[in-house]
């Protein structure tokens, strides 16, 4: 029988012990590494730190290659843990390493893997829900971008496509290859220890400066320093690439350590959480990010509606007076000074000039319906098409940016799908009868919820790792869903 509860009970052999023990374990595995530790080290002796470099990549990258196809869950890990390190090092190689290609590559390779296991499997049906259906009529439309009329460049559309429109495809690859409540306890320990290296580093750069290699890269572009030296305080990045994917990175973290805190956890995980979870909401000031502020009074909001107890109404009360304080303090602290005018955005300089910007815009976003084309405004605008209009606005917003390159229409289609995203995550949540998997659903919830609103002062789910995070969340949330259904139904027969 397929579900027989004497057969379930066999030991299963784990990641673990497939890939580390029994694999590296092999005499000749073992050699072999011992061999290419000793040649590695000697090109990065005598042929220089580039040469080195691409030797290591060669190493490394077959077997990784293999694997991510091969096992699923170590190339998802691999892509996460990448995703957040990729940044930081790119400030550490020559600076037209295209170390992009590895993110692309890694997601073909995840995309592939998934299309493989289909070929046996054929479990379509995990994809049979209006979330799925949604993302499809969305990755269309941006394919669809490609025969702008108004588009200025080709290139333009194909470089942002692939992390815009391809990238999505990932979510189908979580909704696959998640298959338990073990794996995605590990995504969750994976994605807090990573956010925690963040941290520490922000940590770093603000009480005991930066490393040289940051500063190089801090110091090669005057508009760079420009852009994060604010008020005699330089802004800090940790890991990440810019202060607001920093910023909102911690805020997602510290509301995964918050929603697992209501979970029926040990007292000493508690302990952990709550430390961990304070100290992101502190480094996360060190950002300047006054757009990342307001998420977490925002999803406190949210929590207090989906998971309404005497508890949490106590606590949101507690901490909206303290926060009502903090608001209006007098303080001479240049961090508290510009968290408390992210409250009062009328007296914001940066608000203002968004405002009008956004006013400029009004009238080119209506009478093009379709936008004027995918990659249109940022880096590669003014990369492919540096005369044109739209390579010279300042998109600040994601939504702003959506409607300039898709027009209203995708605006439109865009907001229709994080509506149902959240729509069908509440009901979900209320539907969930596991514990455990209510509480991952509804850490997911208030992480999603907290980019949507963020994707309006910034644009939140744009750069590694928050574009991989926001998928990876829509997708533990939909699993939580399907584990719940699947439990429930070997659990009649026992019953019954």
């Amino acid at each position: 029988m397929r579900h027989d509860p004497i057969a379930n009970t066999a030991p299963k052999k784990t990641f673990l012990n497939n890939i580390i023990i029994q694999k590296f374990s092999k005499p000749v595995v073992v050699l072999f590494l011992v061999v290419a530790s000793l040649v590695v080290g000697y090109v990065f002796s005598t042929q220089g730190l580039v040469n080195g470099l691409l030797l290591l990549c060669l190493i490394v990258g077959i077997p990784v290659v293999f694997a991510t196809v091969a096992y699923p869950k170590f190339g998802i890990i691999v892509f996460i843990v990448i995703s957040f390190l990729i940044n930081d090092l790119s400030r550490v190689l020559p600076e037209e390493t295209p170390i992009g290609l590895v993110m692309d590559l890694l997601t073909y390779l995840l995309i592939l893997g998934f299309f493989v296991k289909q070929k046996t499997e054929k479990r379509w049906d995990y994809f049979n829900d209006p979330i799925s259906w949604c993302f499809l009529m969305w990755l269309a439309y941006n394919l669809l971008e490609f025969f702008n009329p108004a588009a200025a460049s080709t290139l333009a559309w194909l470089y942002t496509v692939r992390t815009v429109g391809f990238i999505l495809l990932l979510y189908y690859v979580f909704v696959f290859q998640i298959r338990s409540k073990g794996f995605i306890k590990l995504l969750i320990i994976i994605w807090l220890a990573l956010a925690l290296v963040g941290a520490l580093s922000a940590f770093q750069q603000e009480n005991f400066g930066f490393f040289q290699f940051e500063l190089h890269w801090l110091t090669a572009d005057p508009l760079r320093v420009s852009l994060l030296f604010i008020n005699g305080h330089m802004r800090k990045f940790g890991i990440f690439s810019d202060p607001v994917v920093f910023a909102y990175n911690m805020v997602a973290a510290s509301l995964l350590c918050f929603t697992l805190l209501l979970g029926n956890l040990k007292t000493y995980k508690k302990v952990i959480l709550g430390f961990m979870m304070a100290f992101f909401i502190w480094v996360m000031l060190y950002s300047g990010t006054r757009g990342a502020y307001v998420l977490i009074p925002a999803a406190m909001v949210m929590l207090t509606i989906l998971k309404f107890n005497r508890k949490i109404l106590t606590f949101v009360v507690v901490a909206g007076l303290f926060l009502f304080f903090l608001i209006n303090i007098p303080t001479s602290n240049a961090s508290l000074v510009r968290f408390q005018t992210a409250f009062r955005p009328t007296k914001d300089a940066s608000f203002n000039v968004r405002a009008q910007n956004q006013a400029r815009i009004k009238p080119y976003i209506l009478s093009h319906p379709i936008g004027g084309g995918l990659g249109s405004v940022g880096i590669w605008g003014q990369r492919f098409a540096p005369n044109s209009y739209l390579a010279k606005f300042p998109p600040d917003s994601g939504y702003v940016r959506v409607a300039v390159e898709m027009g209203w229409l995708g605006l439109l289609l865009f907001c229709v799908l994080n509506f149902v995203v959240l729509y069908r995550g509440i009901y979900y949540y209320y539907v969930i009868q596991d514990p455990t998997l209510k509480t991952y659903c509804l850490a997911m919830i208030l992480i999603i919820f907290a980019f949507n609103i963020g994707n309006y002062p910034q644009q939140a789910f744009v750069q590694y790792p928050s574009n991989i995070l926001f998928y990876l969340a829509i997708a533990i949330m939909s699993v939580t869903m399907r584990l719940d259904v699947e439990q429930q139904k070997l659990q009649q027969p026992l019953t019954g």
